[in-house]
């Protein structure tokens, strides 16, 4: 039996995407990061649409940081999303404006603020939740469950 043909590494077809070659970028692992990014991010996006936290990063994360530690400062929030202050502020604002998390003072330093959820903004995590795993359900499908090998 003879071995099919082989394609020497001078003879690969190169690596393209919409008809372009991407050069370095075939082996670079931040590009596989990013287009993976863009792909979930559109799917949540998508999925999230009829929601206060559609569109854009970071207002899920705050959502669930609030609802998991009452009285969370904006701070440790802008610390997760590795993103400044008045970033941070903006989405905060829209969750708060949206009615889904309150500011209060800290009890310990009035000149710091404290996050709190309301019970519009609770029941908006628990709804992100459940579309957070059928997503994650939906793109590891092929991936059997534990022990069923």
């Amino acid at each position: 039996m003879t071995k099919p043909p082989t394609l020497s590494e001078n003879e690969a077809q190169p690596f393209t995407v919409a008809g372009l070659r991407m050069d370095v970028l075939e082996g670079a692992f931040s590009w596989y990061i990013r287009a993976i990014d863009a792909v979930v991010s559109r799917d949540l996006d998508q999925r999230t649409a009829h929601l206060d936290v559609a569109k854009g990063k970071g207002k899920i994360t705050a959502l669930l940081l609030v609802d998991g530690h009452p009285g969370i400062r904006p701070s440790q929030i802008a610390e997760v999303l590795m993103r400044d202050r008045p970033a941070t502020g903006r989405i905060i604002d829209h969750l708060v404006k949206a009615g889904d998390m309150r500011r209060e003072s800290d009890a310990e330093d009035q000149r710091a603020q404290a996050l709190y959820i309301t019970e519009k903004g609770s029941a908006l995590a628990q709804e992100v939740r459940d579309i957070i795993r059928e997503q994650q359900d939906d793109f590891f499908d092929f991936i059997p469950p534990r022990g069923s090998r």
